[in-house]
């Protein structure tokens, strides 16, 4: 009788080999190669059916044509709708990834429910929580009269055969995929072969009948989706759920969209009442700015399409250790080091002695380099104790030379800071003469090298450096 075949799966990048080792050559993780046992259906189908013959000769089509616009469930929740584009496309899979006990739940619940009241049928699955517990969190939210579907399952067929019935469910929720089970597969729920399984047939469910389906997908301590890299490429939309726990502020990032702009954010306030929208981000956040509080600059970014004002802080304080410690939340922890570099090397600017603390407050984190002036900014007005003016926005990217180069999108933040009351703005010129009229109601001051910044923030700055060095001599 013959051996069955096996194979060893890599659980953190989906790699197979033909034996088990301690670290997969693919991804380099230790310990995260684990024997399955290869599924019985086809491989490109889970729920496949078996049976040969001669396939089907495709139908090419012209690139010219229009096609009608995709049909979506939109569901009042503004910044919800925001980062999906304007609302569920029909036949969709969406993928929403989160730190453990961030909100994922309370938010897909809500959507569900607020689709629910506005007749479009829902269903949410839970394969983590008993139905009592979801029923508690629907009433602490005041949703427990909305008339959405609930369900405690993890077998896939028996939710694709539910799904498919005729009067089945336009929106289904799966709390999550990594509960999820198909008993085609011979591994357990969680692995790589289940997730990817689980999940293409969920999908194959969602294309063929028109059927919304929402993913809750666990993160690694990374902050990447658990499971293989392809359940990303697998599903339309990709949204990552962020936030810290001591702060009441979740955003949700879009990192892939097929139905809309991709790097589009939507803020959300956590009370205890569930999440709520925030219509005006930049006032939130600095809603407890203090301004005469030296270290503190107020930096205009934007977040996809959205113009965002935040207050960027830094502390710079003498050092008791032979190695000073450069601490980072919020921000590139490598960007921070090229600008106390550039400072200290073009600008004559001494930091290295010190301990260095940057925070971007309130639980935001910045991906774009248009925030390297700010935080130059900031690190100057901490060295001199000097607060930079609170009518002043700051926005710019360093190079290595010192010189600040010009960003994308200046009118856009220059109008949110004028909305918001500011007068002034430091940020780099531009390379053209067009867009300047912009600045109409705010004063513009252009900042061409870094070592303008420095003469701008100059005041009291000597002595206090020298008060620094004195204290570590």
């Amino acid at each position: 009788m013959a051996k069955p075949l096996r194979s060893f799966v890599c659980q953190s990048c989906g790699a197979v080999t033909a034996k088990w080792a301690g670290k997969c050559e693919s991804c380099g993780a230790w310990n995260s190669i684990v024997e399955e046992a290869p599924s019985g259906a086809a491989a490109g189908s889970p729920l496949a059916r078996g049976g040969g013959g001669k396939g089907r000769k495709i139908e090419f089509a012209a690139l010219t044509g229009s096609s009608p616009q995709p049909p979506r469930h939109v569901t009042g929740i503004g910044e919800f709708d925001r980062v999906c584009g304007g609302g569920l496309v029909a036949g969709s899979a969406l993928l929403i990834g989160g730190d453990p006990g961030i909100g994922k739940s309370t938010l897909l619940l809500q959507a569900a429910a607020a689709l629910a009241k506005g007749g479009v049928s829902c269903a949410y699955f839970s394969g983590e929580e008993a139905m009592d517990q979801v029923r508690l969190r629907a009433a602490r939210l005041g949703l427990a009269e909305a008339p959405v579907l609930l369900a405690a399952a993890t077998s896939v067929r028996d939710i694709v055969a539910t799904l498919e019935a005729r009067d089945g469910p336009q929106v289904a929720v799966i709390d999550s995929i990594q509960t999820m089970h198909l008993d085609t597969v011979d591994s357990s729920p969680g692995t790589v072969t289940q997730v990817r399984s689980s999940a293409q047939a969920l999908i194959e469910l969602a294309k063929r009948r028109g059927v919304t389906v929402l993913l809750v997908g666990h993160v690694t301590k990374e902050g990447a989706i658990a499971g293989p890299r392809v359940l990303e490429h697998m599903v339309d939309t990709v949204l990552y759920f962020e936030g810290e726990r001591g702060h009441q502020f979740r955003i949700l990032r879009a990192v892939k969209n097929r139905f809309g702009p991709t790097d589009e954010i939507g803020v959300f306030e956590m009370s205890d009442r569930g999440l709520t929208d925030v219509a005006n981000p930049s006032a939130l956040f600095l809603a407890e700015r203090r301004g005469a509080v030296s270290g503190a600059c107020v930096f205009a970014g934007v977040e996809g399409t959205r113009p965002l004002l935040v207050e960027i802080q830094a502390l710079v304080a003498p050092s008791s250790f032979a190695t000073p410690r450069h601490a980072v939340v919020g921000w590139d922890s490598g960007r921070l080091a090229m600008v106390i570099a550039v400072l200290e090397a073009r600008c004559g600017v001494s930091v290295g002695p010190n301990d260095v603390y940057l925070n971007v407050a309130g639980g935001l984190r910045i991906n774009e380099p248009a925030a390297d002036l700010a935080v130059a900014a900031a690190l100057l007005s901490s060295l001199a104790d000097e607060p930079v003016p609170s009518d002043v926005v700051v926005f710019g990217e360093i190079g290595l030379g010192g010189e600040v180069r010009a960003v994308g999108q200046r009118e856009a933040r220059l109008k949110e800071a004028a909305k918001l009351g500011f007068q002034r703005a430091l940020l780099p010129p531009l390379a053209t003469t067009s867009g300047r009229a912009a600045g109409e109601s705010i004063r513009v001051d252009e900042i061409g090298h870094l070592s303008d910044l420095v003469a701008r923030l100059r005041p009291g700055g000597h002595q206090a450096r020298r008060h620094l060095r004195k204290t570590e001599t």
